[in-house]
């Protein structure tokens, strides 16, 4: 028996509708008449506004005790504008969004557009098989996290559409070997200043790029060449503007009832009430439709250190829950709720925290007590070692716990490793630009650090430009400087990174035991006079490994021994001071053989000139049992 809205009014009501996007919001029906439905549980009134109506007052009908109004119109055709009117209990009249939108009209305009139906036809079944088949954390990730708007821009600086980002975009990342595009949220959006993240509508990409069936066929390209879609999403806060979800039925109706609690102050923005059981179904639904009618890979969650303490906030200081102390319980049990349910739904689909403190747990399973995100970002790894390389070399060996303090908790949590878009921006300067010294040793230490983040257990991200060594920070208003690949030290530095990423991919020690003390031997991590790194990613299989050593000052380290688990022959992968890449080595040493020389714990050794501010990467070919 097909369900009324009342009974799915009910179900939205206990927290439980996770798929509500399928009644709530507009919807086209068999008979022709267009049905609107909208949740305004303290309204005196509401009535749908439109293009269809010349914006003149057709009142809807509350359902039952649901708190949702209802009504269906004939004459409402694809593309016309419009919204709701709602009247508080105060009688306050105002116009609204309706937060169930799947597409809006072009900025600064915020209305709503009756959505045509979808022809879009998916071509992504082989892909999706895979997907649910492979076991990620045993697999190669490494992220091209990109914003739409500044990747590329038309001369006129118009932007790329999602058409021609397909076009021009899926080829790159092909072509640079990345596993994944992470977009930063491409949820709609008024401001572009704020990059996506103080969203409008929670269920309408950005018509900035254009349609959603333009989006789908972008997301089906990258499946068909083998790359996953990954989209950043905010389910913590949301835009602050009076005509969004904020006191949408002339209450406190998405966020929390206490202003105090409702209001964050630090990023201009109102929180969601994550206690509140139609939030839940709202939230959840939202994380449910990018998954299943975008075919989406992951969502990586925005700020859930503000979903996960009650004074993370200015002016918050002292807020405690009835424990007496700051985590935010509701926070914490809706987040394990969103993961519950998409693991349940889609345990394929990759559930990644943003998360800056060290809260136990993030990725551990809800049934241990955890969060049950898939991975973790590890911002204090990336703030450590953005801030060893931004040193003088003078004085690294003095502050080399900035690197070694990670290897104690690198196994506490899932983690990928993230030089991220806000690492680049508001006066941090690029990665490039970070880099001590002239314009030849901020390669070298580029090369050098890019090369640490793919040998260093965990999966990796990258922010767009910092492939080919952008020295200007990031400008969201601005497409990427693709000038510099003219210019032949960017040039190799590209293709430095476009070689790393393939030695990355192809090596499996690299990634396949990234999560478990199995997938990493100590060799030389204790040196900090000398400034100098070793160590070795294991494989499952006892022979295959990969050798990492590096020199983190500008001197060069002849005779460096470098411990190893077998006797034999070893090959070079990878030089960063090869002249090919910038570097100044013209002859490199390719080939090295281990004898039974004990050293640092492994039973065998072989020595190498370590290139000054350089690392290496090699690999076993031919080995011998030590007797």
């Amino acid at each position: 028996m097909k369900e009324t809205i009342e009974d799915q009014g009910y179900l939205f009501n206990t927290g439980k509708s996770f798929k509500s996007y399928g009644f709530l919001g507009c919807h086209v029906q068999d008979n022709g008449q267009t049905m609107f439905n909208v949740w305004a549980p303290n309204a005196k009134s509401v009535a749908l506004v439109g293009d269809f109506n010349d914006w003149n007052d057709a009142k809807l009908d509350k359902v039952g005790t649901t708190g949702i109004w209802n009504g269906s119109f004939e004459g409402v055709s694809p593309g016309d504008l419009y919204k709701f009117a709602v009247t508080g209990p105060n009688g306050e009249r105002n116009l609204k969004i309706d937060p169930y939108a799947t597409q809006f009209e072009k900025k600064p305009g915020d209305a709503a557009v009756v959505p045509s139906s979808s022809n879009h036809r998916w071509h992504d079944g082989l892909w999706l098989g895979r997907r649910k088949r492979s076991n990620p954390s045993q697999r190669p990730i490494n992220i091209y996290e990109v914003h739409l708007g500044s990747w590329k821009r038309h001369d006129d600086d118009s932007y790329y559409s999602y058409s021609e980002m397909a076009d021009e975009l899926i080829p790159y990342v092909k072509a640079m070997g990345y596993s994944h595009i992470e977009l930063m949220p491409i949820m709609e959006h008024l401001l572009d200043a704020s990059w996506g993240y103080q969203q409008l509508g929670y269920f309408a990409v950005t018509s900035r790029f254009g349609k959603m069936d333009d989006f789908l066929n972008f997301v089906d390209k990258c499946h068909l060449a083998n790359i996953g879609v990954i989209v950043d999403w905010v389910p913590g806060h949301f835009i602050r503007n009076y005509d969004a979800l904020y006191q949408y039925d002339g209450t406190p109706t998405f966020e929390y009832q206490d202003e105090n609690r409702a209001n964050n102050s630090r990023w201009g923005a109102w929180n969601f009430d994550l206690g509140k059981s139609q939030v839940h179904s709202f939230l959840i639904s939202s994380a449910m439709y990018w998954i299943e009618q975008c075919h989406l890979d992951g969502l990586r969650v925005d700020a859930v250190s503000n979903m996960l303490y009650l004074d993370y906030d200015d002016g918050k200081e002292g807020l405690t829950n009835r424990y007496g102390d700051n985590h935010n319980l509701e926070g914490i049990e809706f987040l394990q709720l969103l993961n519950e349910t998409i693991h349940t739904e889609h345990p394929d689909t990759l559930m990644i925290a943003e998360e800056s403190s060290a809260y136990a747990g993030v990725t551990d399973s809800v049934e241990q007590g955890g969060l049950g995100f898939d991975y973790k970002w590890n911002l204090g790894w990336m703030h450590d070692t953005l801030k060893f390389f931004e040193m003088d070399p003078l004085y690294r060996h003095d502050n080399f716990n900035l690197l070694t303090f990670a290897f104690v908790y690198m196994y506490n949590e899932k983690f990928i490793l993230p030089f991220s878009h806000d690492e680049v921006v508001h006066g941090k300067k690029s990665l490039m630009h970070k880099m001590p010294g002239d314009r030849y040793n901020q390669f070298a230490n580029l090369r050098t650090m890019m090369t640490y983040l793919m040998a260093f257990p965990g999966k990796k991200l990258t922010f767009m430009g910092s492939e080919w060594g952008q020295f200007l920070e990031w400008r969201d208003w601005s497409q990427l400087e693709w000038v510099d690949l003219k210019d032949p030290m960017n040039n190799k530095m590209h293709e430095f990174t476009q070689l790393l990423n393939q030695i990355y991919h192809e090596q499996r020690p690299m990634w396949e035991q990234d999560y478990v003390p199995e997938g990493l031997s100590y060799t030389n991590t204790d040196d900090a006079e000398s400034s100098t790194m070793g160590f070795i990613r294991q494989g499952k299989k006892k022979r295959q490994f990969t050798v990492a050593a590096f020199n983190f000052v500008p001197v060069e380290r002849q005779d460096y021994r470098i411990g190893v688990p077998f006797a034999g022959e070893y090959e070079l992968l990878l030089n960063t001071e090869d002249e090919r890449f910038g570097g100044t080595w013209t002859k490199l040493q390719t080939h090295f053989v281990a004898d039974a020389t004990p050293y640092k714990g492994q039973p065998a050794s072989f020595t190498v000139t370590l290139p000054a501010m350089g690392a290496l990467l090699i690999k076993p070919i031919n080995l011998k049992s030590i007797k």
